[in-house]
């Protein structure tokens, strides 16, 4: 089921009338319908899929509760060991199996062999990734008695199935989630009225900006022999905006439905491509990936206080397997490691952390070289996603290739007016509100006729321009 979709706007209103008509003093009859709820939401794509996401449940309770009953540290260990097999060992015959089977038939061509393998016709569940990730980090945060286990499975079930994040995140740690389906949640109208907004914007995101810059994108992406370098220039853009705008679109609508029901998720993006440099990016874009590998991967690897050797090791391995993550192709894998490459200078100058504040705080412009900085880094973030969208790696080096040829200053030969002059104005809206935890939450300060102005414009522009209802691209992932 979309959020944009007919049968989303049917299916929230019903259950959050029901949700709040239960009561906030019925937390367990609350907890059942959000698991119920949640698992019609996931079941409205493949009812069949549900068993996973409840074996899963199923295995990692179980395993929480024997942790902490378990004292013997080798014992723990084994039942930690479970539950990352069971779960990454689904992640990796649904995601990948058919990608090492290709990878493998291909090596054995190079060296003159010939393999015989057959690929499977495996259908990737939708969201396994992000529900993987979560429970695992249950499982992981008990191991280290960080949480106490639940004993109450209905609700570790709303935890682990949790619609409005449950396909494409934010990943929620069960520090963080869980234990809010223990406690009272209360309706609070201004959460509701800013949840609100948060859903509106994030509307406006996927709607106008990714679907429609998809448009364009797709169709240079995949004609890109037939266009000058300054179309494949342009094609870049589109993409960047593409998947910024249906991504954390998702991520605002998945935070601003959940303060309706009493929950708060945590932030998923702040602002990234205002950014000064790539060690900042990383900080503002998918934040709960990101935080993710640098908790349960990166530091337990040593972190960044090794010497330079492991710097650059541990530096390599957690931008690779982010880029692995994201799907079976080794375009992934090259993306990870560019962005890597676009680290390591900062991180071995010991300059990761300086651009920590806000771009231009507390100013309407950014001074020229925050301006100069932002430029760069939105540049090389953009080179990097033509990795991420292309087909192939052959397709990515010679689509970067035809960009800088003799043309790459002309004028673009495909491009839409009307497309990029709302791309301005949603970069404006974001200058504007960078400051908030998300760009319209600041908007109080208009006076309320003009406040419900911008919101009718914002709902004009939503309907207007609707196009081919497209799924959200991080669904496959």
């Amino acid at each position: 089921m979309l959020f944009n979709s007919f049968e989303f706007f049917v299916f929230l209103p019903i259950v959050f009338a029901i949700y709040w008509i239960i009561g906030s003093k019925r937390i367990k009859a609350q907890n059942l319908l959000i698991a119920v709820s949640s698992y019609v939401f996931y079941g409205w794509w493949d009812w069949r899929f549900l068993f996973l996401i409840l074996f899963s449940s199923l295995v990692d309770y179980t395993i929480g509760l024997k942790l902490s009953q378990e004292h013997k540290q080798s014992n723990r260990k084994f039942l930690l060991w479970i539950s990352i097999c069971i779960n990454l060992g689904f992640l990796g015959f649904f995601k990948y199996y058919n990608f090492f089977v290709d990878s493998l038939v291909d090596s054995f061509t190079f060296f003159g062999s010939q393999l015989s393998i057959n690929t499977l016709n495996i259908i990737l569940p939708v969201g396994i990734s992000f529900y993987t990730f979560q429970t695992l980090s249950y499982t992981i945060d008990v191991y280290n008695k960080k949480l106490e286990p639940t004993k109450d499975f209905m609700a570790f079930m709303a935890f682990v199935s949790f619609f409005p994040q449950l396909v494409a995140g934010p990943i929620e740690r069960a520090t963080n989630l869980l234990p809010q389906f223990h406690k009272t949640r209360a309706f609070v109208y201004s959460n509701a009225v800013d949840g609100l907004r948060q859903v509106l914007w994030g509307l406006f995101k996927k709607v106008v900006i990714a679907d429609n810059c998809a448009k364009y994108a797709n169709l240079i992406f995949n004609n890109s022999e037939d266009y000058s370098g300054s179309t494949l220039l342009l094609g870049a853009f589109f993409f960047a905006f593409q998947i910024y705008g249906d991504f954390s679109g998702y991520s605002d609508i998945a935070i601003g439905i959940s303060r309706l029901f009493g929950f708060n998720l945590k932030r998923n993006f702040a602002f990234p491509y205002f950014s000064r440099d790539i060690a900042e990016f990383w900080r503002r874009w998918h934040i709960s990936l990101s935080t993710w590998f640098r908790d349960y991967l990166y530091i337990p690897l040593g972190g960044s206080r090794g010497g330079i050797k492991m710097k650059i090791r541990n530096t390599f391995i957690i931008f690779i397997v982010s880029g692995f993550w994201h799907g079976a192709n080794w375009t992934f894998v090259v993306w990870g490691a560019l962005n890597a490459i676009y680290f390591l200078p900062l991180l071995l100058l010991k300059k990761n952390r300086v651009n920590t504040d806000l771009v231009a705080e507390g100013k309407l412009l950014p001074s020229l070289k925050e301006l100069f900085q932002m430029a760069i880094t939105f540049f090389i973030t953009l080179l990097a996603w033509i990795f991420f969208r292309a087909d192939n790696v052959s397709h990515a080096i010679h689509y970067i290739k035809d960009i800088f040829n003799s043309n790459l200053f002309s004028v673009p030969e495909l491009y839409s007016s009307s497309i990029l002059g709302l791309v301005f104005f949603f970069i404006l809206i974001e200058w504007l509100g960078r400051s908030g935890e998300h760009a319209i939450q600041k908007i109080d300060f208009m006076k309320k006729p003009i406040r419900w102005c911008f919101y009718l414009i914002i709902v004009i522009l939503i309907f207007s321009f609707t196009g081919e209802q497209q799924e959200f691209i991080y669904f496959q992932f």
